[in-house]
């Protein structure tokens, strides 16, 4: 592993898992994968997909350790270390948030929806109902 490497893995990967997740958080919360796996079905998926992205930073800080893929250089090293370091913490903080919080895909002032996933059409578009 050489030492451009070393120093972008970590945040390449950070990147990589957070724009993962949260397309998949987007899949899960557009209304078609409910047809396929429900609510739970998709909540698994997400805690997989974001418990894969800490545990790939962790054996990544764990690798960038050991004697075998340390860098040489011990301003290199400590640098990809801190980098590592920062990717993993980040990936925690990042990541955890659909995992702790309630679903964000509907919002207590959303409107009603006509069928799940769905808008329903706004009153004034409505020919059956006046305009206010």
């Amino acid at each position: 592993m050489n030492s451009v490497l070393r120093l972008s893995l970590p945040l390449t990967l950070w990147l990589a898992a957070f724009s993962g997740v949260y397309g998949l958080h987007g899949l899960l919360c557009s209304g078609r994968w409910s047809d396929i796996a429900g609510a739970p079905a998709g909540r698994v998926l997400l805690a997989l997909a974001v418990l894969a992205a800490i545990a790939v930073q962790a054996a990544l800080l764990i690798g960038l350790r050991a004697p075998r893929w340390r860098d040489p250089d011990p301003v290199l090293r400590r640098a990809s270390l801190v980098l590592a370091t920062a990717a993993l913490v980040g990936t925690v903080w990042t990541l955890a948030p659909p995992l702790v919080l309630p679903s964000a895909c509907t919002s207590p002032d959303a409107p009603a929806t006509a069928e799940a996933g769905h808008p329903a059409p706004p009153a004034a578009i409505d020919p059956s109902h006046p305009a206010a």
